[in-house]
């Protein structure tokens, strides 16, 4: 059951398509985690430039950065943007966890009366939030249509002015390069505290006695990192197989190859078989977690093919991480 708040005062909030400094600036921290949870605007209804009765009526997330993304494209362009409470989280991520959903919407829209701001019944939403909205209850609650526009902001002004018709290029999902390398600053910072924490654990082992643990280690680790986090989602089209983990782990195995090479083995005796084994069960193990965690960034998943390959590789990684630092440890008492 839909529930739907009385009448109250109409509340209209201005904003613009130009984007300041500060937004800028917040959008950049954003990218490397600063203040990512409580990036978000004000839900309820925005006056874009100086729209009337006519104006079209476009819906998003009150995530700034998707607000952002949306009004910065609309230039020229009288519109209301109705923003929806989705707890700061963008529309994707969103209409998979149930707040651009349609209660939401259908109770913002009563909130801000929107019915007596427009007399038309039309409503734009994003196309990658159709998942969370069921266009005929809003209808049938509402009266208002719900029509999906292109996947790309850029795309919507030529999409309104073509009467709201979509080409097979605006409907199509693209996750191209710069899509990738975008979202792996956050991925790095993220690894920042657990890295913290496994140095302090490997200086202790060297303050009691069961290291060296040294130069080799740390940049074996950091370079496993950068693989995971970095290298696989920008190569991401390129790497065999279809499993993130899987292409983490292969990019880490031959990262794994080259960090025994470049210590000399085979050929330094000083260097052993144990020690080996353990940096190719271990590098390749980490880079594989760091990918498996860019599924929930990505388009080239499903959730059931991500709790499918959770279930497969988590174990599998677990399994192969403790094999090799036990390969490790034992090699420093031989």
């Amino acid at each position: 059951m839909i529930t739907i708040e009385t009448e109250r005062e109409i509340k209209i909030m201005q904003t613009s398509p130009q984007l300041t400094f500060r937004d800028k600036l917040g959008a950049w921290k954003v990218r490397w985690g600063i203040n990512r949870m409580n990036y978000k605007v004000e839900p309820g209804l925005y006056r874009l430039g100086n729209p009337g009765e006519n104006s079209p009526v476009l819906v998003t997330a009150n995530y700034k950065m998707t607000f952002d993304s949306l009004r910065k494209e609309l230039s020229e362009l009288d519109a209301w943007i109705l923003v929806l409470d989705t707890k700061g989280i963008n529309v994707w991520c969103a209409a998979g966890a149930g707040t651009f959903g349609t209660k939401e919407l259908i109770n913002r829209m009563a909130i801000t009366q929107l019915y007596k701001v427009v007399t038309h019944r039309t409503l734009i939403l994003p196309q990658l939030g159709a998942p969370g909205v069921s266009a005929h209850e809003v209808k049938k609650y509402t009266g208002f249509k719900v029509v999906y526009g292109p996947v790309r902001a850029k795309d919507l002004k030529r999409f309104i002015r073509s009467g709201m018709k979509a080409t097979p290029e605006m409907r199509t999902v693209k996750f191209n390069v710069y899509d990738r390398l975008v979202l792996t600053p956050v991925e790095l910072v993220s690894t920042v505290k657990p890295s913290l924490m496994i140095f302090g654990v490997l200086f202790l082992l060297n303050l009691i006695g069961l290291g060296p643990f040294g130069l080799v280690d740390f940049y074996g680790y950091v370079g496993s990192v950068i693989i995971g986090c970095v290298l696989t989602p920008v190569l991401l089209p390129l790497i065999p197989g279809r499993a993130f983990a899987w292409k983490g782990w292969l990019l880490g195995f031959i990262w794994a190859l080259l960090v025994n090479w470049l210590n000399g083995w085979p050929f330094n005796p000083q260097y052993s078989l144990l020690q080996a084994l353990g940096y190719v069960l271990v590098l390749p193990a980490i880079s594989a977690y760091l990918a498996l965690n860019f599924t929930g960034s990505s388009t080239y998943t499903s959730l059931s093919g991500v709790l499918k390959e959770m279930r497969i590789a988590i174990p599998a990684i677990i399994v192969s991480i403790v094999i090799g630092c036990l390969l490790i440890l034992v090699n420093n008492f031989i």
